[in-house]
Protein backbone atom coordinates (compact mmCIF):
# COMPACT_ATOMS: atom_id res chain seq x y z
CA UNK A 1 0.00 0.00 0.00
CA UNK A 2 1.81 3.07 -1.28
CA UNK A 3 0.96 6.65 -0.53
CA UNK A 4 0.12 8.86 -3.44
CA UNK A 5 2.42 11.68 -4.45
CA UNK A 6 -0.23 14.19 -3.38
CA UNK A 7 -0.41 12.69 0.14
CA UNK A 8 3.40 12.77 0.40
CA UNK A 9 3.42 16.40 -0.76
CA UNK A 10 0.89 17.39 1.92
CA UNK A 11 2.85 15.47 4.57
CA UNK A 12 6.13 17.14 3.56
CA UNK A 13 4.47 20.57 3.44
CA UNK A 14 3.10 20.16 6.98
CA UNK A 15 6.48 18.92 8.19
CA UNK A 16 8.16 22.06 6.76
CA UNK A 17 5.50 24.23 8.43
CA UNK A 18 6.08 22.61 11.81
CA UNK A 19 9.84 23.15 11.52
CA UNK A 20 9.09 26.87 11.13
CA UNK A 21 6.84 26.76 14.21
CA UNK A 22 3.69 27.09 12.14
CA UNK A 23 0.54 24.98 12.32
CA UNK A 24 -2.37 24.58 9.98
CA UNK A 25 -5.80 24.57 11.59
CA UNK A 26 -9.42 25.15 10.78
CA UNK A 27 -11.73 27.68 12.38
CA UNK A 28 -15.46 28.29 12.12
CA UNK A 29 -16.71 31.79 11.45
CA UNK A 30 -18.99 33.96 9.43
CA UNK A 31 -18.48 34.06 5.69
CA UNK A 32 -18.19 37.86 5.89
CA UNK A 33 -15.19 37.51 8.24
CA UNK A 34 -13.20 35.12 6.03
CA UNK A 35 -10.79 37.71 4.62
CA UNK A 36 -10.43 39.45 7.98
CA UNK A 37 -9.43 36.18 9.70
CA UNK A 38 -7.02 35.28 6.91
CA UNK A 39 -5.39 38.71 7.03
CA UNK A 40 -5.18 38.49 10.81
CA UNK A 41 -3.53 35.06 10.62
CA UNK A 42 -1.04 36.26 7.99
CA UNK A 43 -0.14 39.26 10.15
CA UNK A 44 0.40 37.12 13.27
CA UNK A 45 2.50 34.66 11.27
CA UNK A 46 5.09 37.37 10.62
CA UNK A 47 5.99 37.05 14.32
CA UNK A 48 7.61 40.47 14.60
CA UNK A 49 7.27 42.95 17.51
CA UNK A 50 4.13 44.48 16.00
CA UNK A 51 2.54 41.02 15.73
CA UNK A 52 3.35 40.47 19.41
CA UNK A 53 1.60 43.75 20.28
CA UNK A 54 -1.44 42.73 18.25
CA UNK A 55 -1.44 39.33 19.95
CA UNK A 56 -1.38 40.88 23.44
CA UNK A 57 -4.03 43.44 22.55
CA UNK A 58 -6.44 40.86 21.14
CA UNK A 59 -5.78 38.44 24.03
CA UNK A 60 -6.58 41.20 26.55
CA UNK A 61 -9.74 42.11 24.66
CA UNK A 62 -10.99 38.53 24.38
CA UNK A 63 -9.98 37.15 27.79
CA UNK A 64 -11.59 38.94 30.73
CA UNK A 65 -9.16 40.00 33.45
CA UNK A 66 -11.10 38.19 36.16
CA UNK A 67 -10.72 34.75 34.59
CA UNK A 68 -6.96 34.85 34.23
CA UNK A 69 -4.97 32.39 36.27
CA UNK A 70 -2.57 33.84 38.81
CA UNK A 71 -4.37 37.15 39.28
CA UNK A 72 -3.85 37.17 43.06
CA UNK A 73 -0.18 36.30 42.65
CA UNK A 74 0.29 39.10 40.11
CA UNK A 75 -1.35 41.57 42.51
CA UNK A 76 0.91 40.47 45.35
CA UNK A 77 3.98 40.85 43.16
CA UNK A 78 3.04 44.46 42.47
CA UNK A 79 2.65 45.25 46.19
CA UNK A 80 5.06 47.98 47.34
CA UNK A 81 7.19 45.90 49.70
CA UNK A 82 9.85 48.61 49.90
CA UNK A 83 7.63 50.61 52.28
CA UNK A 84 7.45 47.82 54.84
CA UNK A 85 9.93 47.70 57.73
CA UNK A 86 10.56 44.01 58.24
CA UNK A 87 13.46 44.33 60.70
CA UNK A 88 13.03 43.59 64.38
CA UNK A 89 15.24 44.65 67.23
CA UNK A 90 17.68 42.13 68.67
CA UNK A 91 17.18 41.30 72.33
CA UNK A 92 19.19 39.06 74.58
CA UNK A 93 17.43 35.99 75.82
CA UNK A 94 16.10 36.09 79.36
CA UNK A 95 17.94 34.46 82.20
CA UNK A 96 16.35 31.45 83.80
CA UNK A 97 17.28 29.46 86.93
CA UNK A 98 17.68 25.77 86.47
Amino acid sequence: MHTTSQARAVKNYRKRLSKRGMARFEVMGLEADRELIRAFARRLAENDPEAAEIRVSVRNKITPATSRKGGVLAALRQWPLAELNLTRPYTEGRKIDL
